[in-house]
């Protein structure tokens, strides 16, 4: 497989973007989503991710929308031993937490949904804070011991309860995190550059970061006074308001010219080549926005290019 990366002290061998499953069964029809999927794996892609809660925010969701979506795709191509599907508990409206038998619960119900004896990589999706993370740890261990998860990994976790989860692993031989999912982008570098990052770097975890494109800010397409049609228009056009989301979008239009490629494929770029990250994720709701995503892979900046971009988001 083109350009893959071994993901964190894991085995498994992932393409450097992930595909974001937010937006099937959201903005994404079952339709949409198997050409966006047919699309990302025609490219060499193989990394899904998801989560049990998508996308029970809609009027009618349940939740487990994707990831319906993605076992119906999966047993109509018959690729599922082709493809590293991530996904994650404790937001599911039926299954919220982190107690060790919610933490079963919630992955027999995505194993179904999935319609897969096994999960590749599963996140714990928000940390609860009043579960020790041994209770955490140890229904997980007993889940990779089943042989239902391959590997765990952490996402929306402080540093200090992250680097709890690692002794404990380590001094009782358990399954031990090999990923960790932060909120990180070029225009939100604070929640995850410090301590976070630190614990990563030192624990030989992979950072696969969400929000990759800061809800679409980053592709480009919110300029002053246009108008966009997106679900999450509002979220994104927040960072036009600040002095640092032009700066950026500025340094991203001159690097883009440079290299004849997309604002977003210059913010992916950027974010691949930040220390411990493995691989960002970016969704999308048509086939036609995938081209621009897969450019960065294969997209190169220069160091003076980077710190250019480093430079104007700090």
């Amino acid at each position: 497989m083109t350009s893959a990366r071994k993901l964190g002290t894991s085995d498994l061998e992932v393409f450097p973007l992930a595909l974001g499953g937010n937006v099937f069964g959201w903005t994404a029809d079952e339709a949409r989503s198997f050409a966006v999927l047919d699309a990302y794996t025609a490219a060499g892609g193989n990394f899904i991710d998801t989560a049990d809660s998508y996308s029970a925010w809609v009027e009618g969701n349940r939740g487990g929308e994707s990831e319906t979506i993605i076992g119906k795709w999966t047993k109509k191509r018959g690729n599922r031993s082709d493809v590293v599907i991530a996904t994650k508990v404790s937001q599911h409206p039926e299954f919220q937490g982190l107690t060790a038998a919610n933490i079963k619960a919630a992955a027999d119900a995505s194993l179904r949904r999935l319609g897969t004896d096994h999960i590749d990589l599963y996140y714990t999706h928000f940390d609860k804070p009043d579960v020790p993370v041994e209770e955490i740890v140890g229904a997980l261990d007993e889940l990779v011991k089943a042989g239902k998860v391959r590997h765990i990994a952490a996402s929306n976790i402080s540093a200090e309860r992250l680097q709890a989860s690692l002794d404990f692993s380590e001094r009782e031989g358990l399954a031990r995190y090999v990923a960790l999912q932060p909120h990180y982008n070029l225009v939100s570098r604070h929640t995850y550059e410090g301590e976070l990052q630190r614990v990563t770097e030192r624990s030989g975890l992979a950072a696969v970061p969400y929000y990759a494109l800061a809800s679409g800010f980053l592709t480009g397409k919110y300029r002053p006074g246009a108008t966009v049609e997106s679900a999450r228009a509002q979220g994104a056009a927040r960072h036009l308001r600040t002095e640092r989301g032009r700066r950026v979008l500025a340094a991203l239009d001159e690097v883009a010219r440079a290299h004849d490629a997309e604002v977003a494929s210059v913010a992916l770029a950027w974010l691949a080549a930040r220390p411990t990250v493995a691989a960002p994720i970016a969704s999308a709701r048509k086939a036609d926005q995938l081209p621009a995503l897969l450019k960065a892979v294969e997209l190169r900046l220069t160091d003076d290019e980077l710190a250019v971009l480093t430079e104007a988001s700090a």
